[in-house]
């Protein structure tokens, strides 16, 4: 018989609080999504629903349990106290907002035992600005998805600097319990990993819009390292360019909402289609 595990509670029903939910529920976990408003979570378990069928059907539904069985799991809740009874470990999935967050994770700290971990979804804010200052702060970490983390399994866990060793092993353990792929940072760096290379990209792509591309192949023809030597200042990522490549994505993806949802679907259904055919090649 399939184990169901103890109780997790997900801050915020938005697309990465609902694809957390997910991931945790196809593991087998209880799962409480907490927000503000009513309406919010009752679109959110609709939308969990109509995605978890839609895998059902297409044979991509993680997990041993049908997607009744992982409905059945998740609940929803507008009450902070009651959605954290009995969580063992608690993911925050608010907007990158740094006084939101810390406003969340003061008001964690007052009603939270000293057994359960407190998580957070951030991609780039610090643990120490996040934590500092909290009786709990050797519970705290950040574990950092890809966005959707339930096709995307890489999950950044980051320390803060007074975070327990055993806060670090348990979110390891369960992150890789629920069928992600973990990587721990030893202690916390600006961008942690993955936006510090996401970020390099970024920032070269876009200083090659403003530049020449001819004038760049000839200097990456000397390789990799002459490349990296010649990388320009930061940019503000504003102005002339920000005009130029706005207006281009625009064109290729209006800011329409249904148009926005329909290419999420598409990549969703292409990395479903990675993942299966991952596993196809592991069982091969």
């Amino acid at each position: 018989q399939y184990q169901t595990h103890t109780d997790t509670c997900f801050l915020f029903s938005g697309l990465i609080g609902c694809s957390w939910a997910m991931v945790f529920a196809a593991g087998g976990f209880k799962v409480k999504l907490y927000d503000i408003a009513q309406q919010q979570l009752t679109s959110a378990l609709e939308n969990i629903r109509k995605q978890m069928k839609e895998l059902e059907e297409s044979g991509f539904l993680k997990g041993a349990l049908s997607a009744e069985q992982q409905l059945a799991l998740i609940s929803i809740c507008t009450d902070l106290r009651a959605a954290v009874e009995g969580a063992t470990f608690i993911q925050e999935c608010t907007p990158e907002n740094l006084e939101l967050k810390k406003k969340i994770f003061s008001q964690l700290d007052l009603i939270v035992g000293d057994n359960v971990i407190l998580s957070s979804s951030t991609s780039c804010l610090l643990p120490s600005k996040l934590f500092t200052g909290l009786k709990h702060v050797k519970q705290c970490i950040v574990s950092h998805p890809v966005n959707p983390p339930y096709f995307v399994p890489l999950v950044e866990i980051v320390p803060h600097p007074e975070t327990d060793p055993s806060t670090t092993e348990r979110t390891y353990a369960l992150m890789k319990t629920i069928g992600q792929s973990p990587v721990k940072l030893n202690r916390e760096i600006e961008g942690f990993v993955l936006n510090r290379l996401q970020y390099a990209v970024i920032s070269e792509a876009w200083r090659l819009v403003g530049v020449c591309i001819s004038n760049y192949c000839e200097r990456y023809r000397e390789g990799m390292r002459l490349v990296l030597n010649t990388f320009g200042p930061v940019p503000e990522f504003s102005g002339e360019i920000e005009q130029k490549i706005s207006q281009a994505m625009s064109e290729k993806i209006p800011v329409v909402p249904k148009v926005l949802d329909a290419r999420r679907k598409r990549r969703d259904e292409y990395l479903t289609g990675l993942a299966k055919l991952k596993k196809q090649m592991k069982s091969d």
